[in-house]
C-alpha cells in the first residue's frame, strides 16, 4: 500500500513512484496525486507508474512546460507510453505544443477545474462563471500556500478587495465527500469575502482519460 507524503511535500517536492518496470508512466501535477492513486487502486491499473511534479509549479506556469519536457525526456526510454496529467494550466497552449513535439498525449481541458467538473459541463456554464473562484480538495487543504500567502493577504489583508473585488463566489469542486474539507472551504470563502457554492464533482473526466490510456497499454 502506497503511503502518500503530506500535502506540503506534494506542493514543494512532488512524488516519485517510478519503478521503471511498468508499461505506462503518468507524469502529473502533485495536486492530483491522491486522485490518480485512488483511481489506479480502484481500477486495478497495476501497469501504471506515477511521477508527480511539485504542485507549486502552478505559481509559475511558464516553468511547467520545461519541467514536463525534462521529465518526459528522462523517462521515455523506460516506458512504452507516457501520459501527461496536466491540463493547459495557464501555459497559453505552450504545454500542448510541447507535448505534441515530444509525441506524448495530455489531459484535455484548460485547467483541472474544467476536467474535474467535466469539460463539456464546465464549458456549458459559459459567462455565468466568469466571477467564480475555484478550489479543489487539494487547494482547499493548501489554501494558504497557494492563495493567501503568495498573494500577500497574510501580510496585507487590505489587498483582498483589490484582488478579489471582481469575484462574487467561491466554488468548491469536491473530489471526495468530506464535511471537514467542506467546512474549511466555507471558511476560505469567508476569508475572501465571497459567497460559497459546493459542487461534488468526483473525478470528472480524469477517470475517463486515464482509462483510455490503460485500455491502450
Amino acid at each position: 500500500m502506497t503511503t502518500l507524503p503530506s500535502d506540503t511535500t506534494l506542493t514543494e517536492s512532488g512524488l516519485d513512484l517510478r519503478s521503471g518496470q511498468k508499461r505506462v508512466l503518468l507524469i502529473a501535477c502533485g495536486a492530483l496525486a491522491r486522485e490518480i492513486l485512488a483511481l489506479i487502486k480502484a481500477n486495478g491499473w497495476d501497469h501504471m507508474d506515477l511521477q508527480c511534479l511539485p504542485a507549486n509549479l502552478h505559481l509559475y506556469p511558464d516553468r511547467i512546460v520545461t519541467a514536463v519536457e525534462q521529465a518526459v525526456e528522462r523517462n521515455r526510454d523506460r516506458y512504452q507510453r507516457i501520459f501527461v496529467v496536466y491540463a493547459d494550466c495557464g501555459t497559453g497552449g505552450q504545454l500542448q505544443a510541447k507535448c505534441a513535439d515530444l509525441g506524448v498525449e495530455m489531459v484535455e481541458g484548460p485547467h483541472c477545474y474544467s476536467f474535474f467538473e467535466g469539460n463539456a459541463a464546465f464549458a456549458a456554464h459559459g459567462d455565468d462563471e466568469t466571477t467564480a473562484f475555484y478550489l479543489t480538495d487539494f487547494l482547499v487543504k493548501q489554501f494558504d500556500a497557494f492563495v493567501w500567502k503568495p498573494m500577500g493577504l497574510d501580510r496585507h489583508p487590505e489587498l483582498r478587495d483589490m484582488l478579489f473585488g471582481n469575484y462574487t463566489k467561491l466554488v468548491y469542486q469536491a473530489q471526495v465527500e468530506d464535511p471537514a474539507l467542506k467546512a474549511k472551504a466555507q471558511d476560505c470563502a469567508e476569508r475572501l469575502g465571497l459567497a460559497f457554492e459546493y459542487r461534488f464533482t468526483g473525478y470528472g473526466d480524469l477517470e475517463g482519460a486515464l482509462k483510455a490510456q490503460s485500455d491502450r497499454a
